[in-house]
């Protein structure tokens, strides 16, 4: 048990997983370096893509750590009517809801201001808004399967569920927001 909170012992769980991951963001930088050319056309988007990954992380942590703090507590169960799990889902959902389209209208902000909006700022906005709601629903999804498995393997969440969650969201956050604009600009 001692073996849990050392140093060697959380370096040996988490190494793996950090290879993994770290992989991982290497198809995230593949994926962004193709789109270099839609970037270098619509500057907005380009202001959009770390203010994406970014929220859609910072989503998911929030999430994982109110569910690794009721799984310490508790006071969750995994079952889809827990409502504690049902409410921090949904939660989270709306606030991406809300926070993504102000996202979208501030990188509009920021491209117009320094000469590079091409692209309408309704049409930002949409793609910020169906990119970040997409997201939202895939951070929920990987942070209740990351905080799940954690929980299986018997392993601390606090420790596995946030790098998880944030990497995958990163790369998902690329992904995402490249396909809505695949299908609203393109």
């Amino acid at each position: 048990m001692a073996d849990d909170w050392s140093v060697a012992g959380i370096t040996r769980r988490l190494f793996p997983i950090l290879v993994v991951l770290t992989l991982l963001e290497l198809v995230g930088g593949l994926t962004l370096g193709s789109f270099e050319a839609t970037l270098r056309r619509y500057p907005s988007l380009l202001v959009l893509v770390p203010v994406t990954i970014g929220t859609a992380g910072n989503l998911g942590s929030v999430l994982s750590a109110r569910l690794s703090t009721a799984f310490h507590l508790g006071i969750l169960s995994f079952d889809p009517t827990d409502d504690e799990l049902l409410g921090n889902t949904i939660t989270t959902v709306l606030l991406a809801v809300t926070v993504f389209p102000v996202v979208g209208a501030g990188a509009w902000a920021v491209a117009r201001a320094t000469g590079g909006a091409r692209l309408p700022v309704e049409t930002v906005v949409i793609v910020a808004f169906a990119s970040g709601l997409v997201l939202a629903v895939l951070a929920v999804a990987v942070t209740v399967v990351a905080a799940y498995g954690a929980y299986r393997f018997e392993a601390d969440p606090d420790d596995v569920v946030i790098p998880v969650v944030t990497n995958v969201c990163d790369v998902l956050g690329v992904i995402v927001l490249f396909g809505v604009v695949q299908v609203i600009v393109a």
